[in-house]
């Protein structure tokens, strides 16, 4: 991406101080904040840091843990996972395949065909609304 941001200073600049926190420095938001949580309008959810397409809001569903959940990206491309041993627990950080931008965590609890929960913070998100919601 063209005008995507090369120094952290250029990041900072472009996400604010919140965005920034959880996208460059793989933060979380606290629980039942983020202002996409109760969105079920129809749309795409794109990474906040670079655009890309991530989620389609057809793939989003109240899990009941406080942040926005999905069964599924758009496309198995469009995030990459990566082990995560921080805080003495084992999880599968989830990252825009794009930017590298932190985006939440997947965990095998989903209700989805795969059992996935893509469980990501608002602020790492960016909806564009369109299409119909199924």
């Amino acid at each position: 991406m063209a005008d995507m941001p090369k120094s952290e200073a250029e990041w900072r600049a472009k996400l604010g101080e919140e965005r920034y926190r959880v996208l460059r420095q793989a933060g979380t938001e606290a629980p039942w904040t983020g202002e996409l949580l109760g969105n079920k309008a129809a749309g795409e959810y794109r990474c906040a840091g670079c655009g890309a397409t991530l989620f389609p809001s057809d793939t989003k569903y109240e899990s009941g843990s406080g942040w926005p959940s999905f069964t599924a990206p758009v496309a198995g491309e469009a995030v990459t996972e990566i082990e995560d041993q921080s805080h003495g627990m084992h999880r599968v950080e989830v990252r825009c395949a794009r930017c590298e931008g932190h985006l939440g965590h997947v965990f095998p609890d989903g209700p989805g065909p795969e059992g996935q929960r893509y469980c990501i913070n608002s602020a790492s998100l960016e909806f564009e609304p369109g299409g119909e919601r199924s």
